[in-house]
C-alpha cells in the first residue's frame, strides 16, 4: 500500500514514504476517531438504558479503551499513531521527531493537534450515532455526558489537576522511553499502559490522559441534539486538558534524564 501511496500520492512524498501534511492530518484523524469511537462506545455500553451491556462495570471500560488504543494505534501509523496532544508536546519537549521524517516544528504539531481533535469530534458523534436510540432514553444526571467525556469522582480541581499529571506522566513516561510505537510490541504495549492506567489511576477522574480525547467529544456533547443531555460541565473541562499536557512535559524532561536517552 505505501508503495502505491508513494507515486504521486498527496499523503506521501516521493519515494521515502515520509508522509505530507495532509497525511499526518489523515493518520491523525482516523486513529482518533477509532480511538473515540470505541472507547466511548464501551462507556455508552455500560451505561445507557436498553443497552445489553449495561452495568459491565469498570473492568469492561478499562479493557475497553485499552483496546481502543491497540486498534487505533494500528490504523495510524503512518503520523507515529500519537492520537493524543499529550504524545505531540511530550515528543517535542524530548527533543524527538514526531514520526521518522517528520520533525517537531510548530507547523507540524498543530497538524497534528488539527487531525486530533477533528476525529475526536468526528468519532464521538459515530459513537451516538451507533447508540442513537439509548441516547434517546430517560437516564439520570450526568450519566450521558459521562459517555462523552470524564469527570471527577470527587470535585477538588487541584486534587483533580493532580491526579491527571500523574496518570498522564505514566503513559508518556512510557512513550518517550520506548521510542516509536507502531512497531514491534508498540500498538500492544500501549494498549496495555492505558489498562494499566485505568485500573491503577483511573478512578478519581476517569482518566482523559489526553486534551482531545476529553475535550472533543465534550464539544460534540455540546452541539448534538441529544434529549435530556443536561449540561456539558465546562467548569471541569480545563482539568482534563491542562492536567495531561504538564503530566507530558514533566515526563519528557525527567525520563530522558534518569534514562540517558
Amino acid at each position: 500500500m505505501n508503495g502505491l501511496l508513494a507515486g504521486g500520492s498527496t499523503l506521501l512524498t516521493g519515494a521515502d514514504g515520509i508522509p505530507t501534511s495532509l497525511g499526518l492530518f489523515s493518520s491523525e484523524f482516523l486513529g482518533t476517531l477509532v480511538l473515540i469511537l470505541l472507547g466511548a462506545g464501551v462507556c455508552a455500553a455500560n451505561s445507557l438504558n436498553k443497552s445489553h451491556a449495561k452495568g459491565a462495570g469498570w473492568v469492561a471500560i478499562a479493557f475497553g479503551w485499552g483496546l481502543a488504543v491497540f486498534a487505533a494505534v494500528y490504523v495510524s501509523g503512518p503520523s507515529g499513531a500519537h492520537l493524543n496532544p499529550a504524545v505531540t508536546i511530550g515528543q517535542w519537549v524530548a527533543g524527538n521527531e514526531l514520526t521518522k521524517g517528520v520533525p517537531a516544528t510548530l507547523g507540524n504539531m498543530l497538524v497534528y493537534f488539527a487531525g486530533q481533535m477533528v476525529g475526536a469530534i468526528v468519532g464521538a458523534i459515530a459513537c451516538w450515532l451507533t447508540y442513537k436510540k439509548q441516547f434517546d432514553e430517560p437516564a439520570e444526571d450526568g450519566v450521558k455526558l459521562g459517555v462523552f467525556s470524564t469527570g471527577p469522582a470527587i470535585k477538588s480541581y487541584g486534587w483533580n489537576l493532580v491526579s491527571e499529571i500523574i496518570g498522564t506522566f505514566v503513559l508518556i513516561a512510557f512513550v518517550v522511553a520506548s521510542g516509536q510505537t507502531p512497531s514491534g510490541l508498540g500498538p500492544l504495549a500501549v494498549a496495555l499502559i492505558v489498562v494499566s492506567i485505568g485500573f491503577s489511576l483511573g478512578g478519581p477522574t476517569g482518566y482523559a490522559i489526553n486534551p482531545a480525547r476529553d475535550l472533543g467529544p465534550r464539544i460534540a456533547h455540546a452541539l448534538l441534539p441529544i434529549p435530556n443531555k443536561g449540561d456539558s460541565n465546562w467548569s471541569y473541562a480545563w482539568v482534563p486538558v491542562v492536567g495531561p499536557i504538564i503530566g507530558a512535559v514533566l515526563a519528557a524532561l525527567i525520563v530522558p534524564a534518569l534514562l540517558a536517552i
